[in-house]
């Protein structure tokens, strides 16, 4: 038996919205184990930041800022991805954003917002990525997901539709993908606390909402999507593919 199932050394990882949240954890978690991270958002500042607290934690990682949403700024990252490290071995679609209201009243410039970063972005740069994947028969790709990949709430229809989208788009990449090695999942989170969300855990309503309606009791924590993050990155899971795996401490099976 391998028991290196889990070693990501040699191994080049983008993980795209990464200067902060669940990105940091997520590239954090990856670079423990081994692989150089591609720190990626779009404010080149806090990509150097975060670049240099890593370097400081004796991490691999570089720094590549652009605009997920842009094809021609994804095609150019890629390109320049390459030249500073060679091949793009694991995507961790992660890029995300958040922007409330009830679907009657959502401005058509916010609607499209939350699609382009929280779906199409993640099809683009799956598509400049995976044609060297192809080639070399061989590549992860995770795609966050979320709890409203299954359902909605009150003023989150945009996001809801992304993150829907998101999932069966995990699927579709399957589909397309699988013969050539490449196993493409997903990560649904439930209620973690980040910048995004740490006004509504810091609303007391909400915050007992969330742990009346969680099972554990309790928010998330970033570095605790470590582990499913690892294992779909890794070799461990080389015959796992189109699957989305809720990280919820329990809601999705709460009814």
């Amino acid at each position: 038996m391998n028991r290196n199932l889990f070693d990501l050394s040699g191994k080049n990882a983008l993980v795209t919205g990464s200067t902060r949240g669940l990105g940091a954890a997520l590239a954090t978690a990856l670079a423990e184990h081994g692989a150089r991270v591609v720190i990626n958002g779009t404010n080149g500042d806090s990509v150097r930041r975060r670049v240099q607290e890593f370097v400081s934690r004796e991490h691999l990682a570089v720094g590549c800022p652009f605009d997920v949403t842009r094809e021609e700024a994804v095609q150019a990252g890629v390109a320049e991805i390459r030249r500073q490290v060679g091949s793009i071995d694991i995507l961790v679609n992660n890029a995300g954003v958040q922007r409330r209201g009830p679907l009657h009243e959502i401005r058509r410039e916010d609607w499209d917002a939350v699609l382009q970063l929280n779906l199409t972005a993640a099809w683009l740069t799956a598509k400049h990525v995976v044609p060297e994947m192809i080639g070399r028969r061989q590549g992860k790709i995770i795609n966050i997901c979320s709890l409203m990949s299954f359902g909605g709430r009150p003023s989150t229809g945009p996001y809801a539709a992304a993150k829907g989208g998101l999932a069966m788009l995990t699927k579709a990449m399957t589909v397309d993908w699988a013969q050539y090695n490449i196993q493409i999942n997903g990560i649904a989170p439930g209620y973690f606390i980040t910048d995004m969300t740490r006004s509504l855990a810091e609303d007391p309503e909400f915050d007992s909402w969330v742990k009346m309606r969680t099972p554990a009791k309790r928010w998330g924590k970033p570095e605790e999507l470590a582990g499913l993050a690892v294992f779909f990155a890794s070799a461990a899971s080389d015959f796992v593919t189109g699957q989305v795996v809720c990280v919820d401490g329990g809601w999705m099976a709460n009814l």
